[in-house]
C-alpha cells in the first residue's frame, strides 16, 4: 500500500479531538511511508493532516481545483501538488492515485466524496478499502443510516462490509491489508432483486 487518500474538513469542527486525529493520522501514515493524497487545502483538518505527515517526512500529494488556488486556500510546500479543472477531476484523480479511502470527520464534502468512492466499490469500479476513522463516534449516525439503507433493499447487505470502522488509525490501516471485496457488485445484486 503506497498511498492513502483521506478526505476530511476544511474546517476543524468543534472537538478539539479531529484535529488531534488528523495529527496523528499524518504522523503513522509518514512513519509506515504510505503517501497521503487528500485535497490540497491549507486549513481546518486538511491542513492539519498535510502538515502533520510533511513534518514527519511523509509524502504529500494535495489534488486542487483551479478555482480554490484562487482563493489562496491551498497549502504551499507540497511534494507534490496537482491543479486540475474541477471537482469531478479532483477526485478521478484522487481514486486514481490512491490504494485505500479514508474519511475524517468532515462536512457535505467530505461525506459526498466518501460516498461516491463507496459507489464506485459497490458498482465494482475498484476494488480499495473504504475505511471511516470514527472519532468521538462522529460516523455512527452515518453507520445507522447506511443500516436503515440496507434494511430498505436499497444495498445489500454485504455491501456494508465494505466500509470498514475504527477508532483507531493503527487498527483501520492493517485491516486495509486484508480486506476482501465483496464478489458481487451493485449491478449483478440490482438484476437478482429485480428477478426476484
Amino acid at each position: 500500500m503506497e498511498k492513502i487518500c483521506v478526505f476530511c474538513g476544511s474546517s476543524p469542527g468543534v472537538q478539539p479531538e479531529y484535529s488531534q486525529a488528523a495529527e496523528k493520522l499524518g504522523h503513522i501514515l509518514a512513519k509506515k511511508g504510505i503517501g497521503l493524497v487528500y485535497g490540497g487545502g491549507s486549513v481546518g483538518l486538511m491542513g492539519r493532516i498535510a502538515r502533520a505527515a510533511l513534518e514527519k517526512g511523509g509524502s504529500v500529494t494535495g489534488v486542487v481545483p483551479r478555482s480554490l488556488v484562487e482563493r489562496e486556500v491551498v497549502l504551499t510546500g507540497l511534494d507534490d501538488l496537482r491543479i486540475v479543472g474541477s471537482m469531478h477531476e479532483r477526485k478521478a484523480l484522487m481514486a486514481e492515485l490512491s490504494d485505500a479511502f479514508i474519511a475524517l470527520p468532515g462536512g457535505l464534502g467530505t461525506i459526498e466524496e466518501f460516498v461516491e468512492i463507496l459507489t464506485w466499490a459497490q458498482l465494482g469500479m475498484h476494488r480499495k478499502p473504504c475505511g471511516l476513522l470514527n472519532v468521538r463516534q462522529y460516523w455512527d449516525p452515518f453507520v445507522q443510516f447506511l443500516g436503515h439503507v440496507a434494511g430498505e433493499q436499497f444495498i445489500e447487505e454485504e455491501h456494508l462490509d465494505m466500509v470498514m470502522i475504527e477508532d483507531d488509525p493503527d487498527v483501520l490501516i492493517e485491516r486495509f491489508r486484508y480486506y476482501t471485496p465483496p464478489e458481487n457488485d451493485k449491478a449483478v445484486w440490482a438484476l437478482r432483486m429485480n428477478n426476484g
